[in-house]
C-alpha cells in the first residue's frame, strides 16, 4: 500500500488568510496604562465642567 502525498501548501496562503504578526509592525503602539489614565482624565474633566455648568444632579 503507497503512502499518500502530503501537501505542504498551508490553509492560509491557500485561503488568502492575511497574517496580523506582520502587519503589527505599521500599527500604532499604545501602552494600556496610558489609555486608562486618558480615560481617567476625560470624566474627570466632564465632572469638572458639568459642576461648573451647574448641571450636576
Amino acid at each position: 500500500m503507497g503512502k499518500k502525498k502530503q501537501s505542504n501548501n498551508g490553509l492560509m496562503s491557500s485561503a488568502g488568510l492575511m497574517r496580523y504578526y506582520e502587519e503589527d509592525k505599521r500599527a500604532i503602539h499604545l501602552d494600556p496604562k496610558a489609555v486608562i489614565v486618558f480615560g481617567l482624565l476625560c470624566g474627570f474633566a466632564v465632572i469638572l465642567l458639568s459642576a461648573s455648568y451647574g448641571t450636576w444632579p
